[in-house]
């Protein structure tokens, strides 16, 4: 592991929980997560997420990208979402918690506008937990998704 994610280490490996997430546009919902960090010898996580339904079991989101420790506690995250948006986060790595917020949020033409994110994450006792932000469509930013998630590998 290069030493410049000593940092990021926590994250290390593939967890699994469930989550909960609601918003003004759309009915709240549950679901299950599997998040994987791992690296390849380079100064950044490779990172991958996936949910699906808790009720139905059908597929609900993913999302991939890196996370860029900068050496002075800061971090800087890049993430592609397949529904058509690119997310770029800067934040601070405090301990076992990191807190996130967008610089930039990029969509396609057929996506719909998000005009900002935070991330607030943390490891303890073996369980990642996060909260999910979001301001768009038109709505403030305001909660979107909260879990927990165990360390499975």
């Amino acid at each position: 592991m290069h030493d410049a994610l000593r940092p990021l280490e926590f994250l290390l490996g593939t967890w699994e929980g469930e989550g909960r997430g609601s918003y003004p546009t759309i009915e709240s919902f549950r679901y299950r997560e599997e998040a994987r960090f791992w690296h390849i010898g380079k100064p950044f996580l490779a990172y991958s997420q996936r949910t699906w339904s808790v009720v139905d079991g059908s597929p609900m989101h993913s999302e991939s990208g890196y996370w860029r420790p900068l050496g002075d506690g800061s971090l800087e995250v890049v993430l592609a979402h397949p529904f058509g948006a690119v997310e770029v986060d800067r934040g601070l790595i405090e301990g076992a918690t990191i807190e996130l917020a967008s610089s930039s949020v990029v969509t396609t033409p057929s996506a719909k506008r998000i005009d900002g994110v935070t991330r607030k994450m943390s490891v303890a006792e073996g369980v990642l937990s996060y909260v999910f932000a979001m301001a768009a469509e038109d709505q403030p930013l305001q909660f979107h998704l909260t879990a927990h998630l165990e360390r499975t590998a």
